[in-house]
């Protein structure tokens, strides 16, 4: 007879221990636990498991032989975009991170948790400051949500069921969009002009209401171009009585003027290029800022943290602004149920805003828009590409049309992979449209010699025999 294994890294897995726990609660097997479960919906088989390491060192090998398998922005020289960018993330944004008060504290309350309250508190205001808006929530889990609440916000106030959306968003974002609006909120695109990128202008009046609650759509776009007519876009939305909803990446306000400038109501986003690094997407943070005025701020879902005064005369403390309306408080009369937030991005994100500060954001924008100027330059000089939304001017990111190159993006991208660089993000299936498209992401970190590498790799591949 065969010895059971005892897993090192499966609590109470010793058969002893087991047997013990049974007889304390007065069961004989663990199947007497599951027999409130039908039978025919209990797997009797065994599963298709590895045989388990029980040496860490085993165990350690066989997960750093997987990891070697990734290829990496740290060996290879990144152009990928598409809601997740490759930015220089400071020393100080991960020593302050990983300090143990912030990286394990969950859902603390003042008396408990005044750092993580303060942080948090910091980093709302000075995104306050970057949006030119009085109101921000603590990080949700990403974008996507953030732009879903934003929608279901403005649907509560405005009382409409019906939402509009600029349809250059990104795919993802939308299907997340319609998940969570579902069953109640009707979503309906308006195109985009097809020379310029931006909102078809003609379009959105014919298809907006008296029925809409509001307007969605994103500055820069998910195509990487500049949309210089969110006044127009405000003043026809609150003719109708909708509100304007703008999703914005908040690299770009160190050069563009903050949406709430041009007429938006609501402002939402991503917080992971302010000091996160990418982590395989995970590391992803939403945000929702507004006007301080209650028929906004009694909306919002996820918690908001304030400043006031204590008994103790000159101290402050940090909490919960109107704690009654989120789901914490009440959940059958939530707004929407909100769980685990990406606070640690935030407090992160706090502490990128205060090191690189107001002279520090507008250098770091004006030096991303040069860049990606640069390489959109670049780009325009090989033969069998051209560059869609010309007419526009873009920055991080922008569409590269390879149609007349007799190539596809699949076929670039591994082409540029055997030497060393990751493409754009093919967008063919996305956006079938365009054609034979990427969006290529340039940020601070490219230097001209990368985005040199890039074009010349790219020109070699498609105008001279191999690279």
């Amino acid at each position: 007879m065969s010895k059971k294994k005892v897993h090192p890294y499966i609590p109470n897995s010793v058969p002893e221990i087991k047997a013990q726990m049974l007889e304390e609660i007065g069961v004989s097997t663990i199947d007497e636990l599951y027999e409130d479960i039908p039978e025919d919906l209990r797997f009797k088989g065994k599963m298709n498991l590895p045989e388990p390491f029980l040496s860490e060192y085993d165990l350690k090998k066989h997960v750093n032989q997987i990891l070697a398998k990734n290829q990496t922005c740290q060996e290879n020289l990144s152009f990928l975009g598409g809601d997740c960018w490759q930015h220089y993330v400071p020393a100080i944004c991960d020593e302050i991170n990983q300090r143990s008060e912030f990286l394990t504290a969950y859902a603390g309350e003042p008396y408990e948790d005044h750092g993580r309250f303060q942080a948090l508190f910091e980093y709302a205001s000075m995104m306050g400051e970057l949006l030119d808006m009085d109101v921000v929530n603590v990080p949700t889990y990403d974008w996507g949500q953030a732009a879903s609440t934003s929608i279901r916000m403005a649907a509560r106030i405005t009382k409409r069921t019906e939402v509009l959306i600029a349809e250059s968003i990104s795919p993802d974002r939308l299907s997340i969009i319609r998940n969570y609006c579902k069953p109640v909120i009707k979503i309906q695109l308006v195109k985009f002009d097809k020379e310029t990128g931006k909102i078809n202008i003609a379009d959105l009046k014919e298809k907006i209401s008296s029925s809409t609650a509001a307007i969605y759509f994103e500055n820069p776009s998910y195509l990487g171009c500049i949309e210089d007519q969110g006044k127009i876009i405000a003043d026809i939305t609150h003719t109708h009585g909708a509100l304007s909803l703008v999703g914005v990446d908040p690299i770009s306000l160190g050069v563009l003027i903050p949406p709430s400038n041009y007429g938006a109501d609501i402002i939402c986003g991503d917080i992971q290029g302010l000091g996160v690094h990418m982590q395989y997407g995970g590391s992803l943070a939403g945000f929702i800022a507004t006007r301080d005025e209650e028929q906004y701020v009694m909306e919002y879902p996820s918690r908001l943290f304030g400043i006031t005064t204590t008994a103790v005369e000159g101290e402050h403390g940090f909490g919960d602004v109107t704690y009654d309306r989120t789901s914490f408080h009440d959940r059958i009369e939530g707004k929407e149920f909100i769980g685990t937030a990406s606070a640690l991005w935030g407090i992160t994100a706090g502490v990128y805003l205060a090191l690189a500060g107001p002279h520090g954001m507008k250098d770091l924008g004006q030096l991303i828009l040069q860049k990606s100027q640069y390489a959109i330059k670049k780009f325009s000089e090989v033969k069998g590409i051209s560059i869609p939304f010309s007419l526009s001017s873009h920055f991080k990111e922008f569409v590269v049309d390879f149609s007349d190159s007799g190539k596809t993006v699949d076929e670039i991208n591994k082409a540029l992979l055997e030497k060393g660089i990751f493409g754009g993000k093919d967008i063919s299936s996305e956006f079938p449209e365009l054609g034979n498209c990427a969006v290529y992401c340039v940020t601070e970190i490219h230097s001209k010699e990368d985005i040199d590498r890039l074009t010349q790799t790219v020109n070699e591949f498609l105008n001279e025999e191999g690279i």
